[in-house]
């Protein structure tokens, strides 16, 4: 086996230290390029929702706050918040929809309330990710990111028009085509470096046109103070929930779960690339950076501004640059603080004409789009994935679009809940992953303590496992042997744990499928990763130790070995095929 590749472009992991040159460099190379979407988010949904610009400046003002108190914290993490690497924490634009409809209906106390309330659920997924990773599965969190931009791009076409009376009608029209084609442009041709700087140009390229026309107006920024804070506009929230709360909650609730799928995302990516040497997923990285986004949310209802995410954007720069070190995080942090308290900024960013800002979001939406796709296409697509993905998505689209019975929703709850794509179609996804789970053929379970004991019992559960199944003794022998090798790094693991009075349990599942048998062992340990012992065993020309036999049996015959760590919990799927 070939040794794993060593990632070169990787200057600085998270742990090292670049000199304070460097990391101030790249901390504010990334804080230009995305303080501008933090802050146009937040104008884009009040200037929708016909807020004044009170809560327009209140709004950026503690969006650059949260993201910079978040951003630090996922990169220092602290127990199991964040982390531990650069993830930049910004505004979301998956909650633009139901912002806007809080906004509307209820009023910016209503939005903070619900935004407290949904925060709650990002902690209690990110405590119970192993358990509910069959049902929130990359089908769903693919399928309702294309609905999000179904459900936001009528609105952002809306802007498009929203020019001041009197205006020329080919303003509009000139504004958003200039910023629409650089940014395109950009995306589409320019290098790495300068492609993560095409939404800035697209919206200074976009002002500058808009400005013969009387639609970027400087007064506002000239009045602005340098220095300040609008700490008399605070919002506040709602304690005594109404009628629109109770029906916006799903729909917020939902949105906060499908922004926590991307963070999942975001938290494996970032992995990937911060390291020289590849390395299994580490989730418990990926639960401390679900930890810091619900904070992150928190605190965002608690300031009465929009829900932030991570930007998927810290991948890209972390490839560009080649610097993943934690420093930096910090510094990125830091700025996004500072720049909340200068007035002047926000005003510029207030000042952007909404045509440009919805161009420029058209193009975001529309690569958001197929990420979704992408995202459903990579967990492989048979028929049921494909048939989550469709229905669940044209159920969406026709609820949101008021195609499917209008007439019977009325206009209550159950017009506020299932009149938003969003809702209707996750629920109708969660729904058919539900019955797939339930449907499916059932798996065997077999709970032993983890110790040197439960071999017997094991091998008695796979071999009545196989002779159920009709295997012969071949193949049952090889499923054996794969228990038994799985069992045994089990166990060198828990050799090395602290906290030896505590009784720890396997639990193992097996079932059917795909030409074979699927088991799946579930341990309370916290040693080391499994997939990085059976890669690094292609490095090594001397078994260094007797633990190492069972690794390379294991490798030998498994066809394929998946080992997902969380906090508490240790998941090992083994895939052994039938011949």
């Amino acid at each position: 086996m070939a040794s794993s590749p060593i990632n070169e472009n990787v200057r600085y992991e998270p742990n090292e230290n670049p000199p304070w040159p460097v990391a101030v460099g790249a901390g504010l190379q990334a804080a230009a390029i995305i303080v501008a979407p933090v802050a146009l988010t937040v104008v884009i949904v009040a200037r929708i929702a016909e807020q004044p610009d009170s809560f327009i400046s209140w709004g950026v003002f503690a969006a650059l706050i949260v993201s910079g108190v978040t951003t630090v914290l996922q990169a220092v993490r602290v127990g199991r918040v964040g982390a531990g690497h650069v993830l930049i924490m910004g505004t979301s634009g998956a909650f633009i929809a139901v912002c806007v409809a809080a906004l509307v209906k209820g009023g910016p106390a209503t939005m903070a309330s619900l935004i407290i309330i949904s925060s709650l659920f990002q902690f209690a997924l990110a405590a119970r990710l192993s358990l509910l990773r069959r049902i929130f599965t990359p089908v769903v969190a693919g399928t309702v990111i294309m609905l999000i931009t179904a459900t936001v791009m009528p609105i952002v076409f809306g802007s498009l028009t929203d020019v001041p009376e009197g205006t020329s009608q080919m303003a509009a029209p000139a504004a958003a085509l200039a910023t629409i084609v650089v940014v395109t442009a950009l995306v589409l041709r320019a290098p790495p470096a300068l492609r993560l700087w095409s939404p800035v140009l697209g919206i200074v390229v976009g002002c500058a046109v808009s400005a013969p026309f009387g639609l970027f107006d400087l007064q506002p920024i000239l009045d602005a103070s340098w220095v300040g804070a609008p700490f008399g506009s605070w919002p506040g929230f709602d304690v005594t929930p109404d009628v629109e709360f109770w029906a916006l909650l799903p729909a917020f609730v939902v949105v906060t779960l499908v922004g926590a799928i991307e963070t999942i995302g975001d938290g494996v990516a970032i992995q990937r690339v911060s390291q020289r040497r590849p390395r299994a997923t580490d989730f418990r990285v990926v639960q401390g950076s679900l930890n810091a986004d619900g904070v992150g949310n928190f605190l965002s209802g608690i300031l009465g501004t929009l829900p932030n995410t991570t930007y998927s954007s810290s991948i890209s720069l972390a490839e560009v640059t080649g610097i993943g070190a934690r420093r930096v995080g910090i510094i990125i942090g830091a700025i996004f603080v500072v720049v909340a308290f200068f007035p002047k900024v926000a005003a510029l960013l207030i000042a952007i004409p909404p045509p440009v800002a919805a161009a420029y979001l058209t193009v975001l939406l529309a690569l958001l789009f197929v990420q979704g796709m992408k995202i459903i296409i990579q967990d492989g697509v048979d028929h049921r994935k494909a048939a989550v993905a469709g229905v669940a998505f044209w159920v969406g689209v026709g609820f949101q679009n008021q195609w499917i019975f209008p007439d019977l929703l009325g206009e209550g709850f159950w017009s506020v809940l299932l009149g938003n794509g969003m809702t209707s179609g996750a629920l109708v996804a969660v729904i058919m992953m539900v019955f797939m789970e339930l449907t499916s053929p059932r798996r065997r379970r077999l709970r032993v303590p983890l110790d040197s004991e439960a071999l017997p019992k094991l091998s008695e559960f796979l071999r009545g496992f196989a002779s159920k199944a009709g295997w012969d003794s071949a193949s049952t022998d090889r499923l054996l042997l794969v228990g038994e090798e799985t069992l045994t790094s089990l166990l060198s693991e828990e050799d090395g744990v602290l906290e030896e009075d505590k009784p720890r349990h396997l639990v193992v599942a097996a079932r059917s499928g795909g030409g074979g048998a699927e088991l799946e062992f579930v341990s309370a340990t916290e040693g080391e990763n499994l997939e990085d012992r059976l890669a690094y065993l292609g490095e090594a020309p001397d078994i260094a130790d007797e633990r190492e036999i069972s690794f390379r049996l294991l490798r030998h015959y498994a066809s394929s070995v998946r080992h997902q760590k969380y906090h508490g919990v240790d998941i090992v799927t083994v895939h052994v095929d039938r011949p």
